[in-house]
């Protein structure tokens, strides 16, 4: 896939993201592009199947196993719960109800949080809108591993761990490295998600809250379906910081993997991405992208040249906010 070096740091670019430059171009060549934006009909729908199918699967875990209970929560539950926090991505750019019902939209994320067990839908779009602001930006980006995950996950076994463990730094990185005042949409995200979890315990015991919860961790981990997380912005080829995924696993993701796509236009709902790279084919077809996010995940741990340090990371001025 072209050179690559071992590295010891980040690759360190003084150039602005490419996104906002290939938006313009895109734009003014395709002006009709512009019809992809505004709330897709059918995620509010599609959302709200999948967490009522998850209290559906609490009531039927509840006198399983434990065994039993962590299998299925790795191999049903989970994914529904990973699913739902890419669900969460897109209602975090206001594509459930539009830019001018911003607090249903922030509601609604609360919802899809349910089924997670853990508060995260508000925490997520006050960071979200800095990863798209300032990619890869020092301090700024919380997307972005520290420098001890850098320096410490560079075997084979050690990046095995840090895949494994991914939901606890993604959870504790912003804490470090871009502490925010705690907002009252969190609090309330919190209030919500705990109150459902001990109704979720008064109604049918520890069992099913520990599916939910399990299954969060687990498949924000070491499953296939969390081979996004590294097949989106690490540099498996030196000058590209964004990679698309075309595959089938686009279908439980809400089209995460029409990555560039998405950094080029956010405001363009998943369901309308692969519009997006039809339209403009000539911009995206010659992109490197991933075949595959179980070889990525792979490639990720074996390859002496690839680990947490394998990011672009730049210093951005802050913008004014408005």
């Amino acid at each position: 896939m072209g050179n690559r070096v071992t590295r010891d740091d980040f690759e360190w670019v003084y150039t602005e993201q490419p996104h906002t430059q290939r938006r313009k171009e895109i734009l003014a060549k395709y002006p009709e592009i512009k019809t992809l934006m505004g709330p897709d009909p059918h995620l509010k729908w599609i959302v709200s199947g999948m967490v009522f199918m998850q209290l559906l699967a609490c009531y039927l875990v509840k006198d399983l196993s434990w065994k039993w209970i962590f299998f299925w929560a790795y191999a049903f539950g989970g994914c529904i719960n990973h699913s739902l926090t890419l669900a969460i991505h897109d209602i975090s750019h206001n594509v459930a109800f539009g830019n001018k019902q911003a607090r249903w939209n922030r509601w609604f994320a609360v919802f899809a949080n349910l089924p997670i067990g853990i508060p995260y839908s508000a925490s997520f779009k006050k960071y979200h809108i800095d990863h798209h602001r300032y990619l890869g930006g020092d301090s700024l980006d919380v997307d972005i591993p520290t420098d001890f995950e850098g320096w410490f996950f560079c075997t084979p076994l050690r990046k095995l761990l840090w895949l494994f463990l991914q939901p606890l730094f993604y959870s504790l990185r912003p804490l470090y490295v871009n502490p925010k005042a705690i907002t009252r949409m969190e609090i309330l995200n919190a209030l919500v998600q705990f109150s459902i979890d001990l109704l979720i315990y008064y109604l049918w015991g520890l069992k099913p809250v520990i599916y939910l919860i399990a299954g969060t961790i687990l498949c924000l981990g070491l499953h296939p379906i969390s081979g996004h997380f590294i097949a989106e912005h690490y540099m498996f080829l030196k000058g590209y910081e964004t990679y698309s995924y075309y595959g089938p696993l686009n279908w439980l993701t809400f089209n995460v993997g029409y990555h560039m796509e998405h950094h080029d236009f956010p405001s363009i709902p998943g369901c309308r991405l692969p519009m997006v790279k039809k339209i403009a084919a000539e911009y995206y077809d010659n992109l490197p992208h991933h075949q595959s996010w179980i070889r990525v995940l792979w490639d990720f741990v074996f390859d002496d040249t690839l680990g947490p340090y394998s990011r672009v990371k730049r210093m951005c001025k802050l913008a004014k906010e408005s």
